[in-house]
């Protein structure tokens, strides 16, 4: 199989999310960007990765073996994969924090993206290991949060993220592109770029939004 990944790669900073969406929504898939409030700790990270999900949800005690999935769903990390966690709504602690993000850095992983809360954000920020997460906690997830399975189907939101899929991430959102998908979304995004580009130099010698739209199609 063609590493997408490792072929796109160097597209990353001309794609967008907002081109991805819209070429997902061409394609019949108007549900594949996270919340709005999964956001990056740092306006200027974007990831393209593989997803690697990660399910936790809310306890009420420290179980008998804390952190053990998350461990394993850490140590399983190859190059280029995005771990992609979901804490089942749950917000009363960070899920994920300084010490994950140097390992998953150490693996080759290119990002964290979850839905749940993050802590030791300065940390993070200073490794420049991209986390997107939806806010921030100092407490720890031990007995309130605990990671159940990992490498299996999560939803987030109205998206539903498969091992495998590619994600892409900016300051904009996060857009899941499904692994069938993947090829025929991404050179089409890389060719609405280019039409973009168009557009932007023919709106910025003054011609009509109308009279642009109408040749190109794009806005």
């Amino acid at each position: 199989m063609t590493d997408l990944r490792a072929t796109y790669a160097p597209f990353t900073e001309q794609l967008s999310s907002a081109v991805l969406a819209d070429v997902l929504d061409a394609l019949g898939h108007r549900h594949n960007a996270l919340p709005p409030e999964v956001r990056p700790l740092h306006p200027s990270w974007k990831i393209l990765g593989r997803a690697v999900t990660l399910e936790a949800v809310p306890v009420e005690a420290e179980p008998g073996q804390p952190y053990a999935v998350e461990m394993e769903c850490i140590d399983s990390l190859r190059p280029g994969d995005v771990l992609v966690a979901t804490g089942s709504g749950e917000k009363r602690s960070a899920l994920w924090g300084e010490l994950l993000s140097t390992a998953a850095h150490a693996r080759g992983a290119v990002g964290a993206i979850m839905d749940a809360l993050t802590r030791d954000a300065q940390r993070i920020l200073a490794m420049n290991f991209p986390v997107f997460a939806a806010g921030f906690s100092p407490l720890d997830s031990k007995g309130r949060l605990d990671a159940v399975r990992y490498n299996t189907p999560i939803r987030i939101g109205a998206c539903s993220i498969h091992p495998g899929d590619l994600v892409f991430a900016d300051l904009d959102g996060v857009v899941v592109i499904p692994q069938t998908l993947a090829e025929a979304a991404l050179t089409r995004a890389t060719a609405k770029v280019t039409g973009e580009n168009r557009v932007r130099d023919e709106l910025a010698r003054g011609r009509s939004v109308r009279e642009v739209f109408a040749e190109y199609g794009i806005l």
